[in-house]
């Protein structure tokens, strides 16, 4: 099951947050952490999160809904995906994804879009059914 990030999920939450960060090798202050957190709940940001049978926090999906130049609607940009491993092969990926959309569709978005390294070949496999590959490339400074 899918549902909104909830303040009292803070300690179930931390520690996929800080698994996230360790496989795209980050570190972020802790006041960052819980800035992030307190946005995901009640701020500009959207947090969602799956859970398993027993009600455990297994994975989360984070959504920054913006305005755009090119469009009249919002753009949503799935920013943060993440699975706990002992989650993934099941369909939690794949439930995020569709609640990330239906949130978007919610907000009256004109897409949604998200990017991933090279080489993170796992995810792409997935990306690659429930997205378009497109020809950008990311520059930042």
């Amino acid at each position: 099951m899918v549902r909104r990030l909830e303040r009292s999920d803070y300690d179930a939450w931390l520690p996929l947050w800080q698994e996230y960060l360790r496989f795209y090798r980050a570190e972020l202050p802790p006041e960052t952490t819980a800035s992030t957190f307190e946005r995901l709940v009640g701020g500009d940001l959207v947090g969602l999160v799956a859970e398993d049978g027993d009600g455990a926090l297994v994975g989360f999906v984070h959504l920054v809904l913006h305005g755009s130049t090119w469009s009249v609607e919002p753009y949503c940009y799935l920013e943060d995906l993440f699975v706990a491993p002992t989650a993934r092969g099941t369909s939690t990926a794949a439930d995020l994804f569709a609640a990330a959309y239906a949130e978007s569709d919610r907000c009256g978005a004109a897409k949604t879009y998200w990017q991933t390294q090279e080489y993170n070949g796992a995810a792409r496999s997935l990306y690659d059914q429930v997205g378009r590959l497109t020809s950008f490339v990311v520059y930042e400074r």
